[in-house]
């Protein structure tokens, strides 16, 4: 065995990650409802630890709306579960908050095959990582998040450095802390979520808290640079039926208009429900209506000014 291989090794038995739970030693030995239950009872433990990293979290959203705000992106790289995660975040803002695909950007290891394979080898390289990031041309007005339980994947460490001097924001989210990737980071992010039910399998909880930290940040972001209105998906792109149900549930919540005057303005917006709740409540047509959104950059609240709940 190779001696890189066997110092790894050894590395790695200090990682919080890698870590086993004495008390899930017989795991294999419960029926299968203690064992659901001991799952579901390490599950419970994420949301406090992600609570402790709000502070950080907020660091890393308003960066992101910053970005978007200067025409920049918000960028994920990851390898394995992490950049699986990255990916699914990425792919679902564009259908719930309108925003042109490529403005959350996900980079995974081993490219889109990894996505639903593993591909050996492909989280060991850091020139690889670094080359992804000269690939999207990445600059000082993107926000690149490194994705990486165990603090220390060479493609991410690659990426977050590569990213660092070409200007970028640079943030790490990791579950192990202090980490290797800390280094090139302005702010790490780190649940501390305490060993895996499964040792080492680091797509449970460690995944999990990922998960619910790409949610916060991307949500609180576009929230930011005015994507709803309240708590409604305003700017949704109702590009089926079930979207467009949903549309028409939004404009009538907001304005109490008929069904008929609802079907109207959807119509005459191209289904902009932004559009069509600012026809309703100012009495503007259309082309009038999307000019007040552009002047009060894309915000609803702002288009509507008084007239606004």
């Amino acid at each position: 065995m190779p001696d890189k291989i066997i110092r790894d090794s050894a590395s790695f038995d200090e990682l919080s990650t890698e870590a086993g739970d004495p008390e899930l030693s017989n795991i294999d030995a419960l029926d299968m409802e203690s064992r659901l239950t001991a799952i579901n009872g390490h599950d419970a433990k994420v949301a406090a630890a992600v609570a402790l990293e709000i502070p950080k979290i907020a660091r890393a959203a308003r960066r992101a709306a910053q970005s978007f705000r200067l025409g920049g992106r918000l960028i994920y790289v990851g390898a394995g579960t992490s950049g699986r995660l990255g990916v699914l975040d990425a792919a679902e803002c564009p259908p719930t908050f309108g925003v042109p695909p490529g403005q959350v950007l996900a980079i995974i290891a081993g490219g889109e095959r990894a996505v639903f394979e593993a591909v050996e080898g492909a989280e060991d390289d850091e020139i690889g990582g670094a080359g992804a990031i000269i690939g999207a041309d990445v600059n000082e007005n993107d926000t690149v998040i490194g994705i990486a339980a165990s603090g220390r994947t060479p493609f991410v460490i690659g990426a977050l450095r590569q990213a660092q001097k070409r200007g970028a924001a640079t943030f790490a989210l990791t579950n192990n802390s202090p980490s290797e990737l800390d280094e090139f980071a302005d702010v790490t992010i780190s649940p501390k979520v305490g060993p895996e039910v499964i040792a080492g399998s680091t797509r449970l909880k460690c995944g999990t808290s990922q998960k619910l930290v790409l949610n916060m940040i991307s949500t609180a972001a576009m929230i930011e640079i005015g994507k709803t209105y309240g708590n409604l998906m305003v700017d949704v792109q109702a590009t089926n039926e079930k979207l467009q149900a949903r549309a028409i549930r939004i404009v009538s919540q907001v304005t109490r208009a008929s069904s008929k005057e609802i079907e109207r303005v959807l119509t005459e917006s191209d289904w902009s429900v932004k559009t069509a709740i600012l026809m309703l409540e100012t009495d503007l047509d259309a082309p009038a209506a999307r000019k007040r959104l552009d002047d009060s950059g894309g915000s609803l609240r702002r288009a509507l000014g008084p007239h606004g709940r």
